[in-house]
Order: structure tokens, then sequence, then C-alpha cells
């Protein structure tokens, strides 16, 4: 069976994913800072599914220690999903530089970092799919969130190059754009229940898209719709707005 890697394996939609890949039959290793937090997922997920699952120390934003760890793996991958993911509030970031370069290094640069390295290995054993989970946040900087959005904009960016950089060598790359979701990191946010998908329900579409060779998904899918317009309301009224 082959591997897949689960990166910032400890936030609700990972462990999700995790669940559905186990369930159709691949072998994951589940990477997050203090991974034995999740040695209860990895012994039910082992009891259910009968797959084996692996848990790796990884800190995404220690860039150098990222050729290590990838070195590391017993067996390379056959596909690599990160979803590490950080928000704090806006206007504490706008007031705190550290909160800022956090946002920045976890959503973006840490990713960048990891993914850069198995693209490599991708693109050489000309096999593979990435997954990165991005935001409908990048997809236009409003005041509530852009230092957030500002990251995810720059991965989603990131992601579409690699997509046409690895086209050729017959490897995958998804691009995960989630509205709003009920996880720890939106539980103190009064989300609307129509437009709010549960980590169960992202980690299905994301199996889905990936398995079908899709670029990139919305999900719930008529974020689509909503992201379409917001990008083509004109800047001299979108500056007025408070959406």
């Amino acid at each position: 069976m082959s591997y897949v890697l689960i990166i910032g394996a400890k936030s609700d939609i990972a462990k999700e994913v995790a669940r559905i890949y186990a369930k159709n039959g691949y072998n994951l290793y589940l990477a997050a800072r203090e991974s034995a937090s999740l040695e209860e997922l990895k012994q039910d997920i082992a009891l259910r599914s009968g797959v084996e699952v692996v848990l790796k120390e990884f800190d995404i934003t220690a860039y150098e220690t990222h050729e290590s760890f990838y070195s590391s793996l017993e067996e390379k991958p056959l596909g690599a999903i990160v979803i590490s993911g950080y928000m704090t509030e806006q206007k504490e970031a706008q007031k705190e530089w550290n909160k800022t370069l956090e946002t920045i290094n976890v959503n973006y640069t840490g990713a960048v970092s990891i993914l850069n390295i198995i693209a490599n290995d991708f693109e050489k054993e000309r096999r593979g799919f990435i997954v990165g989970v991005s935001s409908v946040a990048g997809d236009r900087g409003r005041k509530a969130n852009y230092i957030y959005g500002s990251a995810k904009a720059a991965f989603s960016a990131y992601l579409s190059g690699l997509r046409n950089r690895l086209y050729e060598s017959g490897v995958q790359v998804l691009t995960v754009k989630p509205g709003f979701v009920h996880t720890k990191m939106t539980e103190h946010l009064d989300l609307p229940p129509k437009l709010t998908a549960s980590p169960s329900e992202v980690a299905e579409d994301i199996f889905n898209a990936q398995q079908k060779g899709r670029n990139v998904l919305y999900t719930k899918p008529i974020w689509m719709v909503i992201m379409l317009i917001i990008k083509h309301i004109p800047e001299f009224l979108f500056k007025k707005m408070s959406i």
C-alpha cells in the first residue's frame, strides 16, 4: 500500500482527511509538532482500516529540519497533503509583528519549504500528488483578515505555479480553498450555518477532488460563486465595504 504524508496532522480537517485516506487503503505518515498526541488517532485508524500509521515529529517553521525530515521517511509517499494553518485576530497581527510573522511562516513560508523538497522528489520520480489547503480568504484582501488572507493568497499562487511546473511530470497539484469550517480555529466565530462545512465534509471533498485529478477545489462549492462575485466588485466600491 502507498503512503500519504499529512502535514499539520493535528488539525480537525487533517484528522478527517487521515480517516478517509486510510478507509480507502492508504498507509499514513501523520506529521505534526508534539505528534505523540496523535497516538489515540493512530490506534483508532489502524484498528478500523487495517493500514500502517506512522507518527512523525515535524515543525513547519523549522526549515533547517525539512530536508532531513523527508529523508527520514522509510518509504517515500505517493501523496503529500499540507493542512498546516495559523490564524490570529487581524487586530492582534496589526499590532504585534510576531503574530504577523507566525501567520506568514505557518501558512506560506513553511509550506513552501517542505513542498519544494517533496516536489523535487515527485518530479524526479514522475509520479505523485500534492494537496495544499489554502483559503477563500486569499482570493481578495479584506480588512477583517488581510494578513492571514495575504499568506493564503501567496500559497495559492505558489500552488498554481507548482501545478504548471509539474504537469509534464504527471504530478497532480490540487489547491483547496475552504470557506467557513467548524474547527478549533474558528470556534470563537459566529458562522452562518448554510455556508459552513464540517471537517468531515471538507475531507470528503478533498479526497474526491484529488482522486478525480482536479486542480482547484472550493468547499463548500457555493464559495466559488461567492468569491467570484467578491473578486469582481470594483475597487472604488470594495474599499468602502465591510464584508
